[in-house]
């Protein structure tokens, strides 16, 4: 039996065809729409929907929930913790050192090849598709969608600043003031293209902190975003004069810890289905509980 994902017409979206509503709304690819339109795979109140047929407010879309026939990554036994899961989507707490999924010269060992391996020694078959990324060296909190439809949604509530991540970072002196927000432009580097910087024309960046405890040289700050730039918070906090800890690339290593002190300590949303509020909290790594205790 097919199962359709139920959409209702905004305001906003009335005089759209359903051609855009599926790729300017709903972000489906021309082939998806292709698909979709042989399986005949969206109606609109009830009857199958021409593509160049306008919407109206308050129009019923339904679209056929396409399964999925691969993991997008290479299955590979490896450790994963799951924070939480459900129909739609997972929280995954990934470890330092590990890439969320392969990039570059790295195909092996991510999060992304251990999750395949785990959701398909239980049977589950679906594509991994991360909402968000985290620097190898950063631990935390990464969300996974199980479907496109959800993944949508999702991105949606993280560009909407529904979706929100907490990190916890350890920084070089005392921040000024206490608490704050930091809103400066990011952009590439000038000259090491792995790198990000200060830069008037760059992309808008916002970072909000505050200080959860201070030491003698070093604080410890709680940060959320409401963009989500490369190396956006390590960059930041490099500019006002307080890098975090073991950041090599934008501050100073640490005997005391090999990666830069940085942790996504928790992510809050709205589930897909009911809109109900859910917070996921991920523990604080060994090697960021050993550095906080010699502080």
């Amino acid at each position: 039996m097919k199962s359709f994902q139920l959409f209702k017409i905004a305001t906003d979206q009335a005089g759209l065809t359903v051609e855009q509503y599926l790729r300017q709304v709903l972000q489906y690819s021309g082939r998806s729409i292709q698909r979709l339109t042989r399986q005949k795979g969206v109606l609109l109140n009830g009857q199958a929907a021409y593509l160049q047929k306008k919407l109206k407010y308050n129009d019923t879309l339904r679209v056929l929930i396409q399964s999925d026939n691969s993991y997008g990554f290479h299955p590979e036994q490896g450790s994963i913790a799951i924070l939480y899961e459900d129909n739609y989507m997972l929280v995954v707490n990934k470890p330092p050192g590990q890439l969320v999924h392969p990039t570059g010269h790295t195909s092996h060992g991510t999060l992304a090849n251990f999750l395949a391996f785990d959701l398909q020694q239980r049977g589950i078959l679906t594509t991994i598709r991360p909402i968000h990324r985290l620097d190898r060296d950063t631990s935390g909190c990464v969300i996974i969608a199980k479907d496109a439809n959800s993944q949508f949604i999702l991105e949606q509530q993280l560009k909407n600043n529904v979706l929100i991540r907490t990190y916890r970072a350890l920084v070089k002196g005392k921040i000024f003031p206490a608490n704050g927000t930091i809103d400066i432009p990011i952009g590439p580097h000038p000259t090491r293209p792995n790198r990000r910087s200060v830069v008037s024309q760059g992309d808008p960046a916002i970072t909000h902190y505050r200080t959860v405890n201070t030491f003698t040289n070093s604080t410890l700050l709680e940060l959320t975003l409401d963009t989500g730039r490369t190396h956006q918070i390590r960059v930041h906090l490099a500019h006002l004069g307080c890098p975090i800890i073991g950041d090599k690339m934008y501050g100073v290593s640490s005997p005391l810890i090999s990666r830069q002190c940085l942790h996504a300590n928790s992510v809050c949303f709205q589930h897909i289905k009911d809109d109900c509020k859910i917070s996921i909290h991920a523990p604080l790594p060994a090697d960021f509980d050993k550095i906080l205790s010699h502080q």
